[in-house]
C-alpha cells in the first residue's frame, strides 16, 4: 500500500485554510456564543462546511483550538510581564488584559464547564497561566504592594468576577469593566487589608469530580 503525503502546495493551503476557519470562528463565537453553526463558521471563512470538519471533528475541538489562543495570549501576556521593575504595575496590566479578553469575546466565558475544557491540552494551558500568574502575584507581594494572602488563582478567577460584575453594562458601556477592575485592584493592595478567610485551591476544580 503506497502512503500518501500531501506536497508542500498542500501543506500551505491546509495551513491557510485552518488560519481561515480559526479566525472566523473566532470571531463568530465572540459576537454571537458557541452556538454559531459550523455551516455559518465555513460561510464566514469562504469554505465549504466539509473543510471545517477536516480540520476539527467537532465544534468542541473548534472551541478548544479557540480557547488555546486565548490562554496562550494571556500566558505571553504574563510572560512579558513578569520581570517588570514594578510588579503591582505589571499584575494590574496583566489583569486589564485579561478582563478585556473576557470583554471581548462571550465563547470565553460560555465554554467554561463545557467538555473542551477537560481536553489535556487545554487543561495544561489553564495550569500553565495559572502558575505563571501566581510568580506575577509573588513578586507584587514581595514588593510589598499588594496584600500577603493574595494568590495567583485569586487573580485568575477575579478576572472572570469582574467581567461578570460589568457584563449586564457592556453592551451600552464596552469599557465599564475598567470601572470594577479598579475597584477590585484596590481591594488587592497592601494597605488597610484585612486578612483574608477561604483561600481557593490553587487548582480550578474537574467537570469531573462530584
Amino acid at each position: 500500500m503506497t502512503e500518501t503525503t500531501a506536497t508542500p502546495g498542500q501543506r500551505a493551503d491546509m495551513v491557510r485554510n485552518r488560519r481561515l476557519l480559526l479566525d472566523a470562528a473566532t470571531a463568530a463565537f465572540a459576537e454571537c456564543g458557541v452556538d454559531v453553526s459550523m455551516g455559518e463558521i465555513a460561510q464566514r471563512a469562504g469554505l465549504a462546511k466539509g473543510t471545517v470538519f477536516r480540520h476539527f471533528a467537532s465544534k468542541e475541538d473548534l472551541l478548544a483550538a479557540i480557547m488555546l489562543q486565548l490562554l496562550d495570549r494571556l500566558t505571553s501576556t504574563a510572560d512579558r510581564l513578569v520581570d517588570a521593575d514594578d510588579a503591582a504595575t505589571a499584575l494590574h496590566e496583566f489583569m486589564t488584559a485579561g478582563v478585556e479578553v473576557l470583554a471581548a469575546d462571550r465563547a470565553f466565558c460560555e465554554v467554561i464547564g463545557r467538555p473542551s475544557l477537560q481536553l489535556a491540552q487545554v487543561r495544561s494551558a489553564i495550569e500553565r497561566l495559572g502558575e505563571i500568574a501566581e510568580t506575577l502575584t509573588a513578586r507584587a507581594r514581595e514588593q510589598g504592594t499588594i496584600r500577603s494572602d493574595v494568590t495567583g488563582m485569586d487573580i485568575v478567577l477575579l478576572l472572570g468576577g469582574i467581567h461578570q460584575t460589568a457584563a449586564p453594562l457592556l453592551d451600552e458601556q464596552p469599557q465599564v469593566w475598567r470601572r470594577y477592575l479598579e475597584l477590585t485592584f484596590d481591594g488587592l493592595r497592601a494597605t488597610n487589608a484585612r486578612s483574608l478567610p477561604h483561600p481557593p485551591s490553587r487548582r480550578l476544580p474537574s467537570a469531573e469530580s462530584d
